[in-house]
């Protein structure tokens, strides 16, 4: 029987529109900035200035009154809008190649991110929700000038963040299915528990870690432990080192220790209470629990 060539084009056509219709997913390469809330504004900057040796700089976001550089990345803190509150963290921004395309495929995904917006710096940004209401924010960067790292500088390179997380498998379909991050490690306090998941950024080695397994209503001290920052650097001995040469001190909490990953580390805590975790970049023993499986983030 002869088809008509019409029938056997509709089904071209249609996969056509449809594939430039679909939005595809630009890339995401990496931690942009992390932002926290402090009600001690002069002792975050004693620690990230004369301790962590970072350089300051202007303000850029609505509210903000202290940021602060990590290589090429930073930190920024704002005012607690409630000082009773027990979350410090405002939110986690990645950096995307192409704002417009992100922000049209997480639309044609069901999601609802704000509207894009222009920063002092040239940059362009949106925020969405994730399904747990982390605010997320995507940065597609300008062409502002970044100071040269000062040498004192604790790192020059963010390689995470992490925060509580309490339905996995809801933020796993926001997080790997909608926006394509990979699988990097996952841990516990115990063997056979899974405490920590870290999912790599889908273009570059940055990561992400969910804490899992904490109770429903935390206090301020454990969600600071718990949503917090990481800084890479090499050597966790020439890191305290230059800590110490900045007057800081072991004491406390605050001490090198081996993680359960293999890589050693060592918390310093903001006035807020805010965990911000020094990471060697690599293992120097075999992880617990699972094998890493994708590539180590370097400076």
């Amino acid at each position: 029987m002869k088809i008509p060539a019409i029938s056997l084009l509709t089904p071209l056509i249609a996969a056509l529109a449809f594939s430039q219709s679909s939005a595809q997913r630009p890339h995401i390469v990496g931690i942009d900035h992390v932002a926290f809330y402090t009600t001690a504004a002069d002792g975050v900057n004693k620690l990230y200035v004369d301790v962590l040796g970072l350089a300051s700089a202007a303000p850029i976001e609505p509210g903000e009154t202290l940021r602060y550089w990590v290589g090429k990345q930073w930190v920024g803190y704002s005012a607690a809008p409630d000082p009773k509150a027990t979350d410090r963290m405002d939110h986690a921004a990645f950096t995307t190649d192409n704002i417009i395309a992100l922000r049209r495929y997480l639309v044609e995904k069901g999601l609802k991110p704000s509207q894009i917006e222009g920063r002092s710096d040239h940059s362009l940004s949106f925020t969405v929700n994730d399904p747990e209401n982390h605010r997320i924010e995507f940065v597609e960067r300008g062409k502002e000038d970044i100071s040269a790292p000062l040498a004192s500088a604790i790192s020059h390179h963010m390689i995470h963040a992490g925060f509580l997380v309490y339905h996995r498998e809801a933020e796993d379909h926001f997080f790997r299915e909608i926006l394509g991050f990979r699988p990097y490690w996952h841990g516990g306090m115990k063997e056979g528990e899974t405490d920590w998941v870290s999912l790599q950024v889908p273009d570059g080695n940055d990561w992400i870690e969910y804490m899992l397994n904490q109770p429903e209503h935390p206090d301020l001290q454990l969600t600071g432990v718990m949503n917090h920052i990481s800084l890479g650097v090499v050597d966790i001995k020439a890191a305290q080192a230059l800590l110490e040469s900045h007057g800081w001190k072991p004491h406390g909490d605050e001490h090198a220790q081996m993680g359960r990953d293999g890589k050693w580390q060592l918390n310093i805590y903001d006035p807020d209470l805010t965990r911000v975790e020094l990471m060697e970049f690599k293992p120097v023993q075999k992880p617990c629990c699972s094998d890493f499986t994708a590539p180590h983030p370097s400076e």
